[in-house]
């Protein structure tokens, strides 16, 4: 049997002797490591740990064998067979630069994901989500249909079995249920400027006010808006020559960048969460 590539993640109390269990075991049933990092936080006295691996035994003898072992270091851990390409719901409104770049990016096999189906509460972009062979769903939202529309979103979840939701410039609050049930699952990517600008026209608050940064934050979607665990950020140099509409521009490239990074890593399970915060593990 030729050897498959898996991937292992895990956090525990930080403690001597988590290394060497882990590699003794992958070791002892003969998997050979390809890549490994690990972070201690000191303050929370948690560890953290990302191994690659390659391995014969089958995934069910892999995973039984850590599962045996979890107990004894308090670890929560997951297993991901790498064959298996992580299936993503993207959601999207008008705005069409991040959904049209991660088609691109997966087209070209610069992004090892597989987009399963499109959802957008404006008809707009149906086109360009066809043009790639994906499916396009048009749920219009409103005050009153929010919650029979949100359900239908959870239906089409488990209709594709996404493992993974990107808000790719979706323009629209998630409930605190639809986050909930969401929870560790859902990227979304917004403008993040230094100071920051809400609400109609950010760009042209910011042109206002001379900034010399404009960027853009990907993180993890809670229920507190805009909140929740920052997985990737991206910034870019402007000046008094940029208009608005430049802005506007520089913006959008800066967040595609941004939304791209933090799906392939959470692709590639080198997201790890940390209370309100996140340890990344890039390559």
């Amino acid at each position: 049997m030729s050897p498959a590539e898996y991937v292992l993640t895990l956090s525990c109390p930080d403690r001597p002797g988590v290394v060497a269990a882990v590699s003794g075991l992958l070791a002892g049933h003969g998997c050979n490591i390809i890549e490994s990092q690990q972070f201690g936080d000191r303050v929370e006295q948690r560890f953290f740990m990302r191994v690659q691996f390659a391995a014969t035994l089958a995934e069910d003898e892999l995973r039984a064998a850590f599962a045996a072992l979890a107990p004894d270091f308090g670890m929560e851990f997951e297993l991901r067979d790498m064959a298996r390409r992580p299936r993503v719901l993207i959601m999207v409104s008008k705005f069409d630069h991040c959904l049209n770049d991660l088609l691109y990016r997966v087209r070209k096999r610069t992004l090892d994901i597989e987009i399963a189906a499109v959802v957008s509460n404006h008809p707009d972009l149906r086109p360009l989500t066809q043009s790639y062979g994906i499916d396009y769903h048009h749920l219009p939202v409103s005050p009153e249909t929010k919650r029979r529309q949100e359900a239908e979103v959870l239906t089409l979840v488990e209709h594709y079995q996404v493992d993974l939701v990107v808000l790719a410039r979706y323009m629209q609050v998630l409930s605190e249920d639809l986050c909930a049930k969401l929870a560790g699952r859902a990227i979304n990517i917004h403008h993040s400027f230094l100071p920051s600008f809400k609400g109609a026209k950010p760009y042209h608050q910011a042109h206002n006010r001379g900034v010399k940064l404009i960027g853009a934050t990907a993180h993890y979607v809670t229920s507190d808006l805009d909140e929740g665990p920052i997985i990737e950020q991206e910034v870019a140099r402007v000046n008094h020559s940029h208009s608005p509409e430049d802005l506007a521009a520089i913006g959008r490239d800066v967040e595609c960048v941004t939304l791209a990074r933090a799906v392939r890593w959470h692709a590639e399970q080198r997201v790890l969460l940390d209370g309100h915060k996140t340890v990344v593990f890039p390559r």
